[in-house]
């Protein structure tokens, strides 16, 4: 059985770094699923600082349209897998003009899937509900899919951890 833990926070909360070290903590098989596609320059930048910061050895999928797919069968090669991250995602599919029930089920498929796979698992998402209220429909469409997101991954998560300017704070279960 799995153990899944869900790491969110705000913008530069730290919920990044956390995470990889959470899975460094685990073990030294880890896959990293990227969810980002974009691909402008200040992105291009972020994705290779995101990339120096993990061990050469660990596997890697980028994946922005179907993590649940890209969770099939990587617990026969790694005992820990990391989502970085939900919110991306869902900008990922909203971006690709899918309807807002598509990327509801696919959320709750992605839920689905992590009970199936034997490896730890930790996803990471964006906290959307302590900011301002989006002054645009797509804004406000993205806020509350990521927060609905957040909702199901808490409530299948063994542990949620909040991250705070650095600092985590566990919020339900703990190691």
């Amino acid at each position: 059985m799995n153990r899944f833990t869900f790491v969110f926070g705000g913008v530069r909360s730290g919920k990044s770094g956390y995470a990889l070290n959470m899975a460094k903590s685990i073990s030294d098989d880890v896959l990293y699923i990227a969810t980002s596609t974009f691909e402008d320059e200040e992105m291009r930048e972020r994705i290779k600082r995101h990339r120096d910061s993990r061990p050469a050895s660990w596997g890697l999928i980028e994946e922005g349209l179907d993590i649940a797919k890209a969770l099939r069968g990587a617990d026969e090669r790694y005992k820990v897998v990391l989502v970085d991250c939900l919110g991306i995602f869902i900008s990922n599919l909203l971006c690709n003009n899918l309807a807002e029930a598509e990327i509801e089920e696919r959320v709750t498929r992605l839920a689905r899937s992590i009970r199936e796979v034997e490896a730890d698992i930790i996803v990471v998402s964006n906290e959307v509900g302590c900011g301002l209220v989006p002054d645009n429909p797509l804004g406000r469409q993205f806020r509350d899919l990521v927060g609905l997101a957040n909702q199901m991954m808490s409530k299948e998560a063994d542990e949620v951890v909040f991250m705070q300017a650095g600092i985590p704070v566990t919020i339900k279960g703990g190691r």
